[in-house]
């Protein structure tokens, strides 16, 4: 059993979380800004620095909630930001590749790098997110606009390939930037991806999405991206007089968050820290506006889910933002194997741990 501080005990600004609940800083990445969080075979979690070029391990030796140190173990990446394990290797996606390294998972060490595929670099959203969801490799790949008809089909879109990378196939395209994805107990895939901006402070809302791809790749499903958003509205400030019907054939959004609350990690409730009834359901990062006249998002929120369905939203840790200050952005949610919550702020260079009182 994990010993936890108090809530707020050793952060320098007051999160709010229910009664019950209590939370503290597990690791201190400094300069470094989390993103990705993921767990070797041994437990141990692991993140991605994006801005520093380095992934890196938090091991917790003695148990007690608290990194006993940050461990460097891959650096000079560039802008890596997916990780995950998989048999006897660590992956990595970087801004323009995905890479594999054999991983020493006793003494933190990788060898044996091997390029599975190159990805397209480059302007706009530069983080490329993976995961793998029943032996498959799934690669999220983000816009290189805020709106506008991509010339590299691969942007925009959700890749998947075999483990080893061959065999590489378009899964969903018109996905502006689903940053996180995460596939629920069936296998679905769920996503959430990010509206465009400049359409004020109400439009488009961010979305949640179930992700129906095809295996083979030859009849992707489309999110709508950059021609629709959400209920397969059609965008009129973009092209408005060319494809005027181009909705009707596009894959609605299962869910839609405010404008501009920038929805990023994604996690499924299964944890004894939780009350039976929010089993099933889903801890969203909402990472926050930059371009909203009055600051959105900032938060973790709750989502509810009933017969698939996502039927209402809560908050469960504000506090991020005092006073239109800024003072963390929630990125990744990730459960342990004892069901304890782990969370990036990429703004206040932490991750922090939540458990019961």
């Amino acid at each position: 059993m994990k010993n936890f501080l108090p809530q707020g005990a050793d952060l320098s600004y007051p999160l709010q979380i229910p009664s019950g609940f209590r939370m503290g800083v597990f690791a201190d990445l400094g300069s470094g800004k989390p993103r990705v969080l993921t767990f070797d075979p041994n437990g141990v979690l692991f993140a991605s620095a994006t801005n520093e070029g380095r992934v890196a391990a938090m091991p917790d030796k003695n148990n007690d909630g608290i990194a006993d140190g940050v461990i460097n173990v891959l650096t000079g990446l560039n802008k890596p930001h997916g990780i995950l394990f998989y048999g006897q290797h660590l992956y990595v996606a970087e801004t323009d590749k995905v890479v594999r390294y054999l991983y020493d998972k006793n003494n933190f060490k990788t060898s044996g790098r091997q390029e599975l595929f190159k990805l397209p670099a480059g302007a706009g959203h530069f983080t490329r997110t993976i995961k793998m969801i029943d032996n498959k490799l799934y690669t999220s790949i983000g816009s290189s606009c805020n709106v506008c008809a991509e010339k590299d089909e691969k942007r925009a879109s959700i890749y998947v390939s075999k483990a080893d990378g061959t065999n590489l196939k378009l899964f969903a395209k018109g996905l502006r930037n689903t940053v996180f994805f995460t596939a629920d107990s069936s296998g679905r895939i769920w996503g959430n991806d990010m509206g465009r901006d400049n359409l004020g402070d109400n439009l488009p809302p961010d979305e949640l999405n179930i992700i129906e791809g095809s295996l083979a790749g030859s009849e992707s499903s489309d999110y709508g991206w950059p021609y629709c958003y959400g209920q397969r509205v059609r965008d009129r400030a973009f092209m408005g007089s060319s494809e005027p019907n181009y909705c009707i054939n596009t894959k609605a959004s299962a869910f839609e968050y405010p404008a501009h609350v920038a929805p990023l990690g994604i996690a499924f409730i299964d944890s004894d820290l939780f009350a039976s009834g929010d089993q099933g359901g889903i801890l969203a990062a909402l990472h926050g506006s930059w371009n909203s006249s009055v600051p959105v998002g900032y938060k973790i929120v709750k989502l509810s889910v009933l017969g698939g369905r996502v039927v209402g939203m809560e908050d469960f840790i504000t506090g991020f933002i005092s006073n239109s200050e800024v003072l963390g952005r929630p990125v990744d949610l990730v459960f342990d194997s004892e069901g304890y919550l782990y969370i990036s702020d990429d703004k206040a260079g932490l991750v922090y741990v939540v458990s019961r009182n």
